[in-house]
């Protein structure tokens, strides 16, 4: 039975969005299921997902929670052009 645990930042994709939407997190469960069907032959109703948001502050990335590290990689690009 897999267990699949999908791990996002609470943040929106679209304008004026704070989290994934209902729609979004509909089609990674849906399509996260299909994948181990197509690629395991796992039972689609033996399939559990779970979508966790995390507060952005709370994410890391390169040693920096994710505003700061995007802050030195939007700085870092605007450096080199």
């Amino acid at each position: 039975m897999p267990y699949v645990n999908i791990k996002v930042t609470r943040e929106g994709t679209a304008p004026g969005a704070s989290s994934t939407t209902p729609e979004q997190k509909a089609a990674l469960i849906k399509g996260v299921t299909d994948l181990l069907f197509e690629v395991l032959g796992k039972p689609h109703n033996a399939t559990t997902v779970v979508i966790d948001e995390v507060e952005l502050e709370n994410w890391g990335v390169g040693g920096l929670p994710v505003p700061q590290y995007r802050k030195r990689v939007a700085e870092d690009g605007n450096q080199s052009k």
